[in-house]
């Protein structure tokens, strides 16, 4: 079935359900289950955070997992205005704003990163999964990482 054959209802059923994805991604990346995190992408997933950081395929995207629960305290991820659009029936582009704060381990202020996600999803044996998620940022405060891979203003 191509996307423009779903009907309103498993448009809105299918939505929810990304949603829900995203918003289990920000809740286990903030209690530190890396495991729980890998699960929510494919095998050949693309992750890029900032240009230099990011992995493809599930080895290398669990290993940019390492150390978050050594370098944070504690981060609080935040999600909002999420926009589906279907490619077809089991795949999909998203776009959500992100706000997360980050208490680090180290004695520094706490770290503010606002931004936005773009991700293609793709539901694979029933479950939407992240095939490609990349971040952009739209600016920081006392964050670790200086914003990197800005999103571009129309002038």
């Amino acid at each position: 079935m191509a996307a423009a054959d779903m009907t309103d209802i498993q448009k809105l059923v299918e939505i929810r359900a990304i949603e829900s994805m995203m918003y289990e991604y920000s809740y286990h990346l903030d209690m530190n289950h890396p495991d729980q995190l890998a699960a929510l992408f494919v095998d050949d997933c693309e992750v890029s955070y900032a240009p230099n950081f990011g992995a493809t395929g599930m080895e290398a995207y669990k290993k940019t997992l390492e150390g978050i629960g050594t370098f944070f305290r504690g981060t609080s991820h935040h999600n909002s205005n999420v926009v589906v659009d279907f490619v077809s029936d089991n795949e999909a582009n998203v776009r959500s704003i992100v706000l997360a704060v980050h208490r680090y381990t180290k004695e520094r202020p706490d770290g503010i990163l606002y931004g936005q996600y773009f991700d293609t999803v793709v539901k694979r044996d029933g479950q939407w999964k992240f095939k490609r998620r990349e971040l952009r940022t739209t600016m920081t405060t006392d964050y670790h990482v200086r914003a990197a891979n800005p999103i571009g203003r129309a002038e």
